[in-house]
């Protein structure tokens, strides 16, 4: 009789080639694609040249998105992709994605069908963990261990112990998937689950679409979270069915596997949620937000920058207007959310409401560019982190929500809820 196992480490087991591993576990797994961005992936090509081995371990699951600082903002942000081109160009590699192409990482992948459930995948970015919405192990590592990882395949782990986290109930009014994970993270803090699973279930996970399951498990590592799963269903299948390249298997946990500690939540009791400057623990429902005016909101990244994040925004703009001391940057997650959006006349809605859309990139989130803070400037932002500095200037404030929230924000230059309109 086999022991029982959590979705985490079934997955590790598959892929270390064993029965059974457990929470603390040290084991090399065979991966089954490896990420890099135009961050990340200079460091990670010098290191893999050094190994001396002439190839990748697959061209076609070696994987660069550059989207950082892209379209380019300088030179040297052009001469790091460039580096990155080449090296794709001499290595055969299929999956580089050019600007025009390309997408946020994280959005792109899954929407690209590149990864599916029941995979193990790295990547040179904390917010790889964004694929245990597919019912996946996906997590961040450091560029040297992706290069080593680029040339054998395979790479090592310590298994971690698991969380579990139930949402019951039906969600409020104008609540959404990020909300939930920002309630998560302010009651547990952001090193509440640090190198742990956090499986994400309950009544009210299994009732929301793909679009936020994204913006959960994208948030897991807010958390400290070795990775973010939520448990693979029909919703996920008619994802993956209209998307994935190749074959892919639902794991679930035993119903008497082990679990460190499990969290319960009935959803009822959880507002649109605010995180306040400087760490996403510190949150606050919008009843106890206070006046907090802003001078930039920005709707987008690979935590919602999804099309109905973009849906949502649209429908609360509507015919009105952005503040007059507000700018409003919206930058959709891919170019096929892109494109979808301009069909259904929600770029439209943004444009005339007197927003700026982006092509789809990573700019203002990490305050690379297109969208840099002043000193003393607020912002409220649906990205996923807000550490000083984060979106420019050490002495700017970063608040994170919804799309709802924001766009209502935007409208009335302070931190407000729909209801409000």
């Amino acid at each position: 009789m086999s022991k029982p196992m959590t979705i985490t480490e079934k997955i590790f087991a598959a892929h270390s080639g064993l029965d059974y591993v457990k929470a603390g576990d040290l084991i090399t797994a065979k991966v089954d694609i490896t990420l890099a961005n135009d961050i990340t992936a200079p460091v990670a090509i010098k290191e893999f040249n050094k190994i001396g081995v002439d190839n990748v371990f697959d061209k076609t699951r070696t994987v660069f998105v550059p989207d950082h600082f892209v379209p380019n903002k300088d030179i040297k942000s052009a001469e790091q992709v460039n580096m990155i081109r080449q090296f794709c160009k001499e290595k055969g590699i299929v999956n580089f994605f050019e600007v025009g192409r390309m997408g946020i990482e994280h959005a792109l992948l899954p929407d690209s069908g590149l990864v599916v459930a029941g995979d193990l995948i790295i990547g040179a970015d904390s917010h790889t963990c964004t694929y245990g919405a597919l019912g996946a192990f996906s997590t961040g590592v450091g560029s040297t261990d992706l290069a080593c990882a680029m040339a054998s395949g395979e790479t090592w782990f310590k298994v971690p112990p698991a969380i579990k986290v139930e949402f019951n109930g039906t969600l409020n009014k104008w609540v959404s998937a990020k909300d939930l994970i920002l309630h998560l993270i302010g009651d547990i803090g952001v090193d509440g689950a640090l190198y742990k699973t956090l499986e994400i279930t309950g009544s009210a996970i299994s009732s929301l679409p793909m679009d936020g399951r994204f913006t959960i498990c994208n948030m897991a590592i807010e958390a400290g979270a070795k990775n973010g799963i939520i448990p693979p269903d029909e919703i996920t299948k008619e994802y993956l069915d209209k998307r994935c390249k190749r074959p892919y298997k639902f794991y679930t946990s035993d119903p008497d596997c082990e679990y460190e500690r499990v969290i319960k939540y009935d959803v009822k009791d959880i507002e649109p949620t605010v995180a306040f400057p400087h760490l996403p623990e510190n949150t606050r429902p919008i009843s106890k937000v206070g006046n907090v005016k802003i001078n930039q909101v920005v709707i987008g990244s690979c935590t919602n920058g999804r099309l109905s994040d973009l849906k949502i925004a649209a429908e609360i703009l509507k015919g009105k207007k952005v503040h007059p001391d507000v700018r409003l940057i919206v930058f959709p997650g891919t170019q096929e959310i892109y494109l979808k959006a301009i069909e259904l006349g929600y770029v439209q809605t943004i444009v005339e409401a007197q927003g700026a859309v982006s092509t789809p990139t990573c700019g203002p989130c990490l305050g690379g560019h297109a969208g840099i803070l002043a000193k003393g400037e607020r912002a409220i932002s649906t990205t996923n982190r807000n550490f000083v500095g984060r979106m420019g200037h050490p002495e700017s404030e970063v608040y994170l929500s919804s799309p709802a929230v924001a766009a209502a924000s935007a409208i009335l230059g302070r931190i407000a809820s729909p209801e409000e309109l």
